[in-house]
């Protein structure tokens, strides 16, 4: 196969926690007075507009040196308004990308997206697919199923995700398998369907590899993709609390994503980063230290990819 053949099979998936990516404008029916200008936050709209830059620059980044990303799975975004703009009118709007979402049940608005290229992704079908369970109140963000085709015809089956949250401990962990066991119930349909369909599972899953939730999706037959790789900057995960880093960001594929050739990587540019003065090493740049604004923040996640070569 020569060169231009090679690149031209290479297809790139991008996740990425956005961390509170909000317009500027209070939703009556959401709570999320705190993203506006008379919030706590003071979240004005140059805010806003230099958040969905910071946000593009760092997506675009991530695939191999001269193509853009073929998909871009991303959470805590809140509405059509802040994908327009992310998709439009920041760096990104040379790429031709269109995106679907969820319009979930989270109190404070935010949802998932998958961002496609269109030169090299068709949509067929997408759902948003509700969460049931005892969730109190604090129901889970919808899963969002993309079925669609790459640009050599293969058919991709996405999902992107944003598991409950693990605040508050081992109390959270039934509402996390609730979550996982909703994700393994589409995984088992699809594969019942077809044993070979192509499947990938994208998000902030709340969970690295070696808790129940993930394993889960393991039982399912499903990979876990990361294989524990650390960035080239100094970043041991995709977050860090207290000082420890922790992978709680994944791509998961079906086996017959995995048996072809395929890169993992996680990305922790130096303008991702930032000295942690307190644990020592290096942090996510993020937007907001407490109330402290930062204007070159971009997310409390790393970015992570997948490079698979189709065939």
């Amino acid at each position: 196969m020569n060169t231009l053949a090679i690149i031209a099979s290479l297809f790139t998936i991008v996740e990425m926690n956005c961390e509170n990516l909000f317009d500027c404008r209070h939703d009556t029916l959401k709570n999320d007075m705190e993203f506006t200008p008379e919030g706590i936050r003071q979240w004005n709209f140059s805010r806003y507009r230099q958040k969905t830059v910071n946000i593009a620059k760092a997506l675009m980044s991530c695939s191999p040196e001269g193509t853009l990303p073929d998909l871009m799975a991303l959470s805590e975004v809140e509405n059509d308004s802040v994908m327009n703009r992310l998709t439009r009118l920041t760096p990104l709007k040379g790429g031709n990308y269109g995106y679907v979402m969820t319009d979930s049940r989270d109190q404070r608005g935010i949802d998932v997206a998958l961002v496609y290229r269109r030169l090299t992704f068709k949509p067929l079908d997408t759902q948003s697919i509700r969460v049931e369970g005892d969730f109190g109140d604090h129901p889970p963000r919808d899963i969002l199923y993309v079925k669609g085709l790459t640009g050599n015809s293969d058919t991709l089956h996405v999902m992107v995700v944003h598991a409950p949250s693990r605040i508050g401990g081992s109390e959270t962990e039934p509402r996390r398998m609730a979550f996982s066991y909703a994700l393994t119930h589409i995984i088992d349909s699809l594969y019942q369907a077809s044993p070979e369909a192509r499947i990938i599972v994208a998000g902030d899953f709340n969970a690295t590899s070696s808790e129940r939730p993930l394993k889960e999706l393991i039982n399912h037959g499903m990979v876990d993709t990361d294989h524990g790789a650390e960035g080239t900057n100094g970043a041991k995960g995709t977050y860090k609390y207290k000082g420890d880093w922790e992978t709680i960001d994944h791509i998961f594929v079906s086996h017959s994503l995995a048996s072809q050739p395929y890169t993992f990587t996680l990305h922790d540019h130096p303008y991702l980063l930032e000295f942690d003065s307190r644990y020592g090493g290096v942090k996510p740049r993020r937007t907001f230290y407490g109330r402290r604004y930062n204007k070159e923040g971009c997310s409390d996640h790393l970015p992570i990819s997948l490079t698979v070569q189709l065939r």
